[in-house]
């Protein structure tokens, strides 16, 4: 027993000692040792129940947590899921109290805690971050430097349907080299990007997101000139 518990224990007997010898009253007793009349009585009932063992420190945790799940209710919940494998928590709550509505059924927090403990759940993983850019981009110091396209500055058509103009623009002068309603595949996407080449020429760099017509290297290899006649 810790050093302070013994203690404790030491000035309760010696509390009880006084109180048999019956040579004070009840209140100069306790306020001797420093404790209300109710506490004394309290002791005094541990002693007279239990002895030099009654006196003993308590645990103070609840016998029963008040949050505790009740076992019929985990055995439900594990049922459903067994039945269920692919329903989350919040759909397996919805079910047992459409079910069972007068019963309390615990939060989804507590069924995913349950499920895990069972062996039922796995956690979810985690996504992986995008890696940073440690370089800059390449200097922009002229037109044709970089071009950037992308699908956006998107609206809606008349019939409610969205569309996604593929733009294509000069980093540097902001000129808007091509704007034009395409479906997003790289078959669609490559005769535009193309065109401008042919008629702009080459620009040294290209940026793009990852969608999925922008994923391939850029366009394919221009044909060169023909060398002139003669």
């Amino acid at each position: 027993m810790p050093w302070k518990e013994t203690c404790v224990l030491d000035e309760k007997m010696a509390f009880i000692g006084e109180w048999l010898r019956g040579e004070l009253p009840m209140t100069v007793l306790c306020a001797r040792y420093g404790i209300s009349r109710d506490t004394g009585y309290r002791l005094i009932e541990r002693y007279q129940r239990g002895g030099p063992d009654g006196l003993t420190p308590r645990s103070r945790a609840p016998h029963r947590h008040g949050l505790a799940m009740a076992k019929e209710i985990a055995e439900a919940i594990v049922a459903l899921r067994r039945q269920r494998p692919y329903w989350g928590p919040k759909k397996l709550r919805a079910m047992l109290q459409r079910g069972d509505p007068r019963r309390r059924w615990p939060a989804p927090s507590t069924i995913s805690d349950l499920l895990r403990r069972e062996g039922l759940s796995a956690p979810r993983r985690r996504r992986r971050t995008a890696v940073p850019v440690t370089q800059p981009f390449l200097p922009v110091a002229a037109p044709n430097d970089l071009w950037c396209i992308d699908f956006k500055g998107w609206f809606r058509t008349a019939d409610g349907q969205r569309c996604d103009p593929l733009t294509i623009t000069d980093a540097d002068s902001r000129f808007l080299i091509e704007c034009r309603i395409v479906p997003q595949t790289i078959a669609a996407v490559q005769p535009v990007v193309d065109q401008a080449f042919r008629e702009l020429g080459l620009p040294r760099a290209m940026r793009s997101d990852n969608s999925l017509p922008l994923r391939r290297q850029g366009a394919r290899p221009l044909p060169r000139a023909a060398p002139p006649a003669g």
